[in-house]
């Protein structure tokens, strides 16, 4: 049985090919990658499609899209030059040709380099927000600009809306100073509208000091992945960087300094230190202080200013135990040399964690859990399973009546880790089946019999809970161990995804490194037989949000795999829960007429409709009806934000980690956080209900 090397992302080792096509000796770095990446998907996918016009039309409609769906460059010209490789895209792929790559590629940057000379003359004159005018931003239906004038027009468009907000802010201001003092002088229209353009001539110039960072290799991974995504939406390409922040991710944790960097008017700033990481924990550097150079050890410093970001944070990162030497100008102006030893960097809010939940004099749990980390490289640093169980035994020995485990927004990660957690709550059993390439399957067992928590249980999902998420919800309902509260559904992401190093299929050579690809490799079945592709996890109550009316799960990507059925494997439900429909009754009773779910239902409406609104007027006047209109709505869901439960939560401190005022803040905000929860407040509402003994109640008021 596949245990340990099935993971809803993994890596797996892949067969070496000892290929004697000429492609390989082909020393056009991209060619090789169209071949290599074709092989991997037509061999490796659980579902291969056939490469053929069809294939190519819709590659051709994804790649246009991703390169320039907002319109911004490309005129209708390009387009029809472009079309004539439409049906011809499966072809170049099969004979590795990438002549349409380089056709479009040629064409947006000389487009770019136009936009660039012309749209400073955009910004030189004020903008009239007296004449009635008004941007279409559906890019979906819009067509692409006819002639250059055109396209400028779009443009000029776009910098007068984007001047129009910042004038309207800017007005606003001026009358909140002139409220706060009768004494200010208010600033003419003139001076306001032109300090708004200026804003929007910054915005653009950090919009193109962005773009021109990217490379022709950042742009090809875009057609490349136009071809992988033709197979399902989450099989991709990862370009040598990206496979680098795709294991950081997964892990939750990196080597370097601890600090995140923003690059802006060729300056490198620190934007955030990381807690517990180098930095920190040598108050060696500040937000807002500018890295100038870096240097290691026994070599000269390197200025990093004219440096693509990425290029400068590969030398400031590096393995732990290393030093490094940077170069920093102070806020307050010092320039100085800051020596920095590298360590592993772990990403606090990737991490569970936990909290006690105070009502009626009782103790609650509740964990929240980001995602399934785990670090494949290092089988026995932290993971999510071995941080639940910690916190589980934690919250035990505060004689806890219930657990909350909170999975939203969860979109998944270690497949491992997931049938461990499952196990703390069930004896042993089935948890999830996988069907893979070739039709074999699995079924991924909890053998361990010991349960860590057998008390009243509750998970929390919405429609961003996706993959190992839908997996333990799934089982534990299927078990009927806890009661799943939340959206009508989650995400509904069935699907088991694999990375395959690509260096690994080409032996020899010297095509550099090729990165790596993700692709889907199995299908996830519930125990009953059900498949959570598209239909995802249907909550046992639900409890609507903001984006309950909103496309953007499984079912509304592109290119999902179908949902089927298999059989479904022997298993025994939870017995010791005996008031599960009681429970549910009484949300059911609470929830029918509560204002704040009425309020809530109104709100996702309004949202709803909003994604439908792509008008947006270029007149002053009218830019401030619309603002009122849609304060005056805001307002009347203003008491959404005002609601506090009268629960009290204690955060559980992790006695190994290190406390600063930073750290204390940040839990503050995460406390008052769940303060304002109303979800917490009825899944701890449900956790009493299924502690009442009912014997004690009248068969009436059970029944009620």
């Amino acid at each position: 049985m596949r245990f340990f090397g099935l993971f809803v992302v993994g890596i797996f080792a892949f067969v070496l090919i000892a290929s004697t096509n000429s492609g390989l000796d082909n020393p056009d770095k991209d060619k090789l990658l169209i071949e290599v990446i074709t092989y991997v998907m037509q061999k490796g996918h659980y579902d291969p499609k056939n490469i053929d016009d069809t294939f190519s039309e819709r590659v051709f409609d994804n790649y246009i899209q991703g390169i320039d769906g907002q319109r911004r460059f490309f005129l209708q010209s390009d387009i029809n030059n472009f079309k004539r490789y439409e049906v011809e895209i499966d072809d170049q792929i099969r004979d590795a040709d990438v002549s349409f790559f380089n056709l479009t590629y040629n064409r947006l940057i000389a487009r770019m380099g136009q936009v660039k000379q012309f749209y400073d003359e955009l910004l030189v004159e004020p903008f009239d927000f007296s004449v009635k005018d008004s941007i279409n931003l559906n890019f979906e239906e819009l067509p692409y600009a006819r002639t250059l004038n055109d396209l400028k027009d779009l443009w000029r468009k776009r910098f007068k809306l984007s001047t129009l907000e910042y004038f309207s802010d800017l007005v606003e201001q001026e009358d909140f100073e002139r409220e706060v003092d009768s004494s200010y002088q208010i600033r003419s229209i003139i001076v306001l509208e032109e300090e708004a353009r200026s804003k929007t001539r910054e915005n653009i110039e950090n919009y193109f000091e962005i773009f021109d960072e990217v490379e022709r290799k950042d742009w090809f991974s875009i057609y490349v992945n136009s071809i992988t995504l033709e197979f399902d939406p989450h099989s991709n390409y990862f370009a040598p960087d990206d496979k680098e922040k795709f294991d950081q991710n997964i892990s939750g944790k990196f080597e370097g300094i601890g600090a995140r960097l923003q690059k802006k008017d060729q300056v490198v700033e620190i934007v955030e230190v990381i807690v517990g990481g180098p930095v920190w924990k040598a108050k060696a550097l500040e937000v807002g202080d500018i890295i100038l150079k870096v240097a290691q050890k026994d070599e000269d410093a390197v200025e990093i200013g004219p440096m693509r970001l990425s290029d400068a944070v590969k030398l400031i990162k590096g393995p732990k135990g290393t030093q490094v030497f940077l170069t920093v100008r102070r806020v307050s102006g010092i320039i100085e040399q800051v020596e920095i030893n590298r360590d592993v960097v772990e990403l606090e809010e990737s991490y569970a964690k936990s909290s006690i939940i105070k009502k009626n004099g009782k103790n609650y749990g509740l964990i929240q859990l980001p995602k399934f980390y785990i670090d494949f490289k290092d089988q026995n640093s932290r993971n999510a399973a071995g941080d639940v169980r910690k916190e589980l035994d934690a919250l035990k020995k505060r004689n806890v009546s219930g657990i909350i485990v909170d999975l939203r927004n969860n979109g998944g990660g270690s497949l491992k880790t997931v049938v461990d957690i499952t196990g703390f709550f069930i004896d042993k059993g089935p948890v999830v089946q996988v069907k893979s390439t070739g039709g074999s399957k699995d079924i991924l067992y909890d053998e361990d019999p010991s349960i860590i928590w057998d008390g009243s249980l509750v998970v929390m999902v919405n429609q961003f809970s996706a993959s190992a998420s839908e997996i333990l919800a799934a089982a534990l309902q299927d078990y009927k161990r806890a009661i799943i509260l939340g959206s009508k559904q989650t995400f509904g992401k069935g699907t088991v995804q694999n990375v395959i190093d690509l260096n690994r299929i080409i032996s020899g050579g010297t095509h550099g490194d090729l990165g790596a690809v993700k692709l889907t490799t199995d299908k996830f079945y519930r125990i009953n037989g059900g498949s959570t592709q598209l239909e995802g996890v249907r909550s046992d109550i639900i409890l609507k949000n903001q984006y309950s009316y909103i496309e953007m799960g499984e079912k509304d990507q592109e290119n999902p795999l179908a949902w089927d059925r298999i059989d479904p494997v022997p298993f025994k439900k939870w017995k010791n829960q005996t008031n599960y429909k009681y429970a549910l009754n009484q949300s059911a009773i609470r929830l029918k007429d509560n204002p704040y779910i009425h309020l809530l239902a109104l709100q996702a409406r309004r949202i709803e409709d909003q994604q439908d609104n792509y008008l947006y007027t270029l007149n002053y006047k009218d830019y401030l009806t619309e603002q009122d209109t849609n304060k005056k709505i805001s307002d009347k869901f203003s008491v959404l934000k005002d609601y506090k439960s009268d629960l009290h939560f204690e955060w559980l401190q992790d006695p190994g980690f290190p406390i600063d005022e930073v750290v204390k803040e940040r839990k503050k905000r995460w406390i008052e956080g769940l303060e304002k929860d109303f979800y917490i407040s009825e899944a701890v509402s449900i956790l009493e209900d299924l502690n009442i003994n009912l014997e004690n109640f009248p068969v009436a008021q059970i029944k009620k």
